[in-house]
């Protein structure tokens, strides 16, 4: 049975939509701010050589500035394959901080340390 008096199920009033302002940022300034901080990361790799957990954050800000910088020129370039890429290393970065933290809690209730130096110690 089909009806004569057949409405749309979804009805479209331009009243209910909020329009957001945009906001106008050029490509340099977002571009800087990766840089810095990626050079954080790379200080963070660099100046500590002790705690595991103090470079585990410095390799993440490391992918999330890469991750960052491919959003920017994908939207830059009118192309998503940038955004594609930043939701793959998301994911990886997900998965690497999982499994590092797995094994860092795991180790830490049996030595009560996550000092590298008796990380080292334990090559076979």
């Amino acid at each position: 049975m089909i009806k004569e008096n057949f409405t749309p199920i979804l009805n479209y009033n331009l009243e209910n939509f909020v329009v957001l302002p945009t906001i106008n940022v050029s490509i340099f300034s977002v571009l800087l701010v990766n840089s810095i901080i990626f050079s954080i990361a790379i200080v963070g790799i660099i100046f500590n050589r002790r705690n595991l957990l103090i470079l585990l954050m410095s390799v993440e800000l490391m992918l999330l500035s890469v991750s960052m910088n491919f959003v920017v020129f994908s939207i830059y370039l009118n192309d998503s394959m940038g955004q594609v890429y930043a939701m793959l290393i998301l994911a990886l970065i997900a998965a690497e901080s999982a499994l590092t933290l797995a094994i860092l809690v795991i180790y830490y209730r049996i030595t009560k340390t996550v000092e590298l130096d008796q990380i080292r110690d334990l090559r076979g």
